[in-house]
């Protein structure tokens, strides 16, 4: 096929020897087949800003750090290189987690380099050597959905214990190879400890497998896995050896209004007392 501009910088510079083909083209990126040497993988090039479909970043970014101060106030004021820094930093989040997730042993693509907006990684194939299917493109057996459902739970609960949420998880970015589903597809990965949208988003994440996997196996409807998980997470007591039960009750005990205003009433008493001795100190 025809080489996409994006990726003939890459040829020049001998990182990428052929592209064989077109995988597919999403919101965020567009996939491209293609052989290194003597290894098939995958070259994701991201989309410019104005080029896609997915307007939701700003709720995705926020807790994420930029250590360069320069950097950091140029994304607040919006410049043209703030634009264009931001936009660096939304790729390369998939990288990073795509990194991190890998050494945290969950199923995500191999990353392998990743080189002005592309990034190549691992191709997933199915056990004839064809690209992976989405998991929406199966039809499962009862037992097998739910087999499905129990290991992307833990995979989930293994994203959380390392401190991220994927935050757009649903059957349309599992891909289901060989080997068993594989999460893709993460630049909008979140922190769960330094994003306020945390716990939405990985109640979220979690509704979508269970209502896709309840198609197939209906008794998962019922479960409460997202919100168990955020409750021993924000408990600190989430571990991957945690046993979830996929139920959850929620605290429906009214709030001790009358013990939180005398606790308030205490630290202003507190305080006034502090501030009358700071002034005797000082006469």
């Amino acid at each position: 096929m025809k080489t996409p501009k994006r990726l003939e910088p890459l040829i020049d510079n001998g990182l990428i020897d052929e592209v064989i083909h077109s995988l597919k083209s999403g919101k965020e990126a567009a996939v491209y087949v293609v052989r290194c040497g003597t290894v098939i993988c995958c070259a994701k090039v991201y989309k410019e800003a104005d080029q896609r479909s997915f307007r939701q970043s700003v709720l995705y970014q926020e807790g994420r750090k930029v250590r360069n101060s320069r950097r950091a106030r140029a994304m607040a004021k919006g410049s043209s290189y703030g634009r264009k820094e931001q936009e660096s930093t939304w790729q390369s989040a998939e990288v990073t987690a795509l990194y991190r997730l890998s050494e945290a042993g969950v199923r995500v693509p191999r990353p392998y380099d990743f080189i002005d907006g592309v990034l190549l990684m691992e191709l997933l194939t199915d056990s004839d050597g064809n690209p992976a299917p989405r998991l929406n493109d199966l039809d499962l057996e009862p037992e097998l959905a739910r087999t499905y459902h129990r290991f992307l739970i833990s995979q989930i609960v293994r994203m959380l214990c390392d401190g991220l949420i994927h935050g757009d998880l649903s059957e349309y970015n599992v891909l289901v190879g060989s080997d068993g589903p594989v999460i893709i597809d993460l630049p909008q990965a979140v922190d769960a400890a330094g994003n306020n949208n945390a716990r939405m988003m990985l109640e979220r994440d979690v509704a979508n497998m269970t209502n896709y996997f309840g198609r197939f196996a209906p008794e998962l409807l019922t479960t409460a896995y997202g919100k168990e998980m955020w409750k021993f997470y924000q408990s600190g007591e989430l571990r991957l050896e945690t046993q979830l039960t996929g139920y959850f009750e929620e605290d429906t005990k009214a709030p001790d209004v009358g013990g939180v205003m005398r606790e308030i009433d205490a630290a202003r008493k507190e305080n006034e007392e502090k501030q009358l001795y700071k002034d005797s100190v000082r006469q």
